[in-house]
């Protein structure tokens, strides 16, 4: 099984095992409850099968690496992002939610094994081959994973393997590596913005620490 399929497989296990009462919690997105973070997971699940089939025609002008684009901070002024909290409210029963997500997640979860991997699909503007666009997923696919179970500390983890392999793609994405002694959880965490570095940290980091968070879009 490879990365996408791991980091994706083990998110929607994590979201079908949230209690109901957990749904009104907060998510490791700022502003967001776990519900609105659900919803937004359907909305990306549908990305993938749309992406996996709107072939493109030309050369690759992005890989998983420049897929993202490292941004400014949100100001809380995206429409899309007040959208979601609305969204996710009119499911109203938070089993309707894990049922949808369970329902398209798991068409994107097959989509991705069928799809080929070196046929050069079209998103967001940019042409990258499939094998580069669902590798670049891990990524979000274990953010998320983190962002679910911040506030949920008895829920399930993101596996190792998609820890590390979300790491190193952080790292390429931001040019530099994080220290060794930093471990794969902390150094998303703390480079993405989700928590501040602690003192200890702060020193372990090194010049690092002034050019953190890098906020991807």
């Amino acid at each position: 099984m490879d990365h996408f399929s791991r980091s994706w497989t083990a998110l929607l296990a994590a979201v079908a095992e949230v209690p109901d009462e957990d749904f009104d919690r907060p998510s490791g997105c700022r502003g967001w409850l776990v519900r609105d973070l659900v919803c937004h997971l359907v909305i990306d699940a549908q990305d993938v099968l749309i992406t996996l089939v709107t072939p493109a025609d030309t050369e690759p002008t992005a890989d998983a690496t420049t897929y993202w684009n490292l941004v400014d901070p949100p100001t809380g002024d995206d429409p899309l992002d007040a959208l979601i909290p609305r969204l996710a409210a009119a499911y109203g029963d938070p089993a309707l939610l894990k049922f949808h997500l369970d329902d398209v997640g798991s068409a994107a979860a097959r989509a991705a094994v069928l799809a080929d991997r070196t046929a050069r699909v079209s998103t967001q503007g940019k042409v990258l081959t499939a094998a580069d666009y669902l590798s670049a997923y891990v990524l979000e696919w274990t953010l998320h994973h983190l962002d679910l179970i911040a506030h949920l500390p008895s829920s399930p983890k993101p596996p190792a393997e998609t820890l590390s392999a979300a790491r190193e793609a952080l790292e390429r994405i931001a040019g530099t590596a994080f220290p060794t002694g930093l471990p794969d959880t902390d150094a998303l965490l703390i480079g993405t913005g989700r928590r501040p570095p602690t003192t200890g940290e702060l020193t372990t980091l090194g010049p690092l620490a002034n050019r953190i968070p890098f906020i991807l879009g």
